[in-house]
């Protein structure tokens, strides 16, 4: 069983991010799992899940931080990528955040703290009610593009331009 060797890159990548004596740990359990043969991809991939799990960091992130979301291979964020997100629960491996559109639970490797200040992370969660409520209020596709827009900013504060327009929408949406 040990002389059992990976025979394509798909069998050996989900490794790359381990340390060598995991590795061999991960081959060992993959080889066991596929019954003594050469274990698919697949298999590889969920043992070396399994254990990034269990080394993982500790989940550091704090109620109200302002993060970037990182759609990398998770097709349910796939048009969430580069958007910031507020951090409103923290789990063992992932958070919860409240976005311009909703609330998401994210895993932890999909998060990026933008490392601001509590003050910006404040303004930060007023600016989110303010698009929220709006959008929520189901207007116009390109006003929802409009606020999407914001939901994409790099920087803890709108213009006042962009102030204004939002306020023009919310005085709109309470009418």
């Amino acid at each position: 069983m040990d002389h059992i060797l990976p025979t394509s890159e798909r069998q050996v990548r989900p490794m790359t991010k381990l340390e060598p004596q995991e590795q061999q740990e991960v081959w060992l359990t993959a080889v066991e799992l596929a019954g003594g043969k050469v274990p698919t991809g697949r298999i590889v991939k969920d043992v070396v899940q399994k254990i990034m799990e269990r080394t993982e960091v500790p989940n550091t992130y704090q109620l109200g931080e302002v993060c970037q979301i990182l759609a990398k291979d998770n097709p349910e964020l796939r048009d969430k990528g580069g958007c910031w997100a507020i951090v409103s629960a923290v789990n063992d491996f992932s958070c919860s955040v409240r976005m311009w559109d909703g609330e998401y639970a994210v895993g932890l490797q999909h998060l990026k703290s933008y490392e601001y200040l509590p003050a910006e992370c404040e303004q930060m969660q007023v600016i989110c009610d303010r698009i929220n409520r709006v959008y929520s209020s189901g207007l116009e596709e390109s006003v929802q593009k409009f606020l999407e827009s914001l939901g994409k900013l790099r920087r803890s504060y709108l213009t006042d331009l962009e102030d204004k327009v939002l306020s023009l929408l919310e005085l709109e949406t309470d009418g």
